[in-house]
C-alpha cells in the first residue's frame, strides 16, 4: 500500500513539475521546511519539552539518519558505479566538510556548549550561536535529499519522508529550549523555521549542483552520507547518552528512527 503511495506521488511530482529536477527539488525541499516550522510552532502552546521527550526525539533522528546515509546515499553510490572508490573518496570528504565547518564556524549546543574559535564567542549572542549549530545539523539532511532526488526519484522521495519524520521533533527542539531561554515565544519559533528553510535551501543546492555535473554524483551520495553519519556520531548521538538513567529510553528512540527509516527503504524492494 505505502509502495503504492509513494509511487503514485512520485508520478505526480513529474507531472506537476514537468519532469524538472529543481521543481520536485523544490517541493520536496518546501515539504521539510514545512515539517519543520510545524514542530517549531509547539512552542506557542508548550512552555517547556520534558529532557526525556528531548533525548527521544534526537534519538529517533538519529536512527533515521544512520539507516539513509547507508540506504539512500552510500550504498546506491557504490551501486551507481560498481566500484567502492567514489563512495570512499565522498564519505570521507563529507566527513571533513562538517568537521571544518564544526571547528571554524562558531556555535553552541544546549548541552555540550561553545564550539568553534575562542575569538569569537563574546560576539554573537547565545541564540545565534545555537541556531549556528542547528543549521550546521540541519545542511546534511538537505544535502541528502538533493542528492538522493538527482539519483533516482523514489530514493529521494522515501528520504524526504523519513527527514520530514524527524524533522517536526527537531523543528521543536529547536524553538522551545530559545524559547524557555528567552521567556519569548515569537523569535525562537522564527529560528526553527529558519532552520527549516536553511535546509530547503541545501535541498535547491544539492539538486542544482549535481544536475550540472551530474559525473559527481556518486562522489555526492557519499559526501551526503558521510556528513550525515559525522553530525550523527559526533553531535547526537553523544548529547543524547549524556545521561545514564536514559539509557534505555534513548536506545528506544534510536531503533524506533531507525526501524522507520529501513521500513519505508524496504518499500523500494
Amino acid at each position: 500500500m505505502l509502495e503504492n503511495f509513494i509511487a503514485s506521488l512520485a508520478e505526480w511530482i513529474l507531472r506537476v513539475s514537468n519532469g524538472e529536477i529543481m521543481w520536485v527539488a523544490f517541493y520536496a525541499g518546501l515539504f521539510v521546511a514545512v515539517i519543520t516550522s510545524l514542530g517549531a510552532l509547539v512552542a506557542i502552546f508548550a512552555r517547556s519539552i520534558p529532557e526525556k521527550g528531548v533525548e527521544f526525539s534526537l534519538s529517533f533522528a538519529a536512527g533515521v539518519m544512520v539507516v539513509a546515509s547507508f540506504t539512500s546515499l552510500v550504498l546506491p553510490a557504490i551501486e551507481s558505479t560498481d566500484s567502492f572508490s567514489p563512495a570512499g573518496i565522498g564519505v570521507a570528504l563529507g566527513v571533513l566538510l562538517i568537521y571544518a565547518i564544526d571547528r571554524l564556524l562558531p556555535h553552541e549546543h544546549l548541552v555540550k556548549g561553545y564550539e568553534g574559535p575562542r575569538s569569537m564567542k563574546e560576539r554573537l549572542r547565545k541564540v545565534w550561536l545555537l541556531v549556528i549549530a542547528v543549521i550546521i545539523h540541519n545542511l546534511p539532511e538537505g544535502l541528502a535529499v538533493g542528492t538522493s532526488l538527482v539519483y533516482n526519484l523514489r530514493v529521494g522521495l522515501v528520504t524526504t519522508i523519513a527527514i520530514g519524520i524527524q524533522d517536526f521533533p527537531e523543528g521543536t527542539v529547536v524553538s522551545l529550549p530559545l524559547a524557555t531561554l528567552q521567556k519569548k515565544r515569537l523569535q525562537p519559533i522564527a529560528m526553527g523555521v529558519l532552520s527549516g528553510f536553511a535546509e530547503m535551501a541545501m535541498v535547491l543546492v544539492g539538486a542544482y549542483f549535481f544536475t550540472l555535473f551530474s559525473w559527481l554524483l556518486p562522489y555526492g551520495l557519499g559526501l551526503a552520507g558521510g556528513a550525515m553519519l559525522y553530525v550523527t556520531v559526533k553531535e547526537m548521538i553523544p548529547e543524547i547518552y549524556r545521561r545514564e538513567e536514559s539509557e534505555t529510553l534513548v536506545t528506544l528512540g534510536f531503533f524506533a528512527g531507525f526501524y522507520v527509516m529501513l521500513f519505508l527503504d524496504s518499500m523500494l524492494g
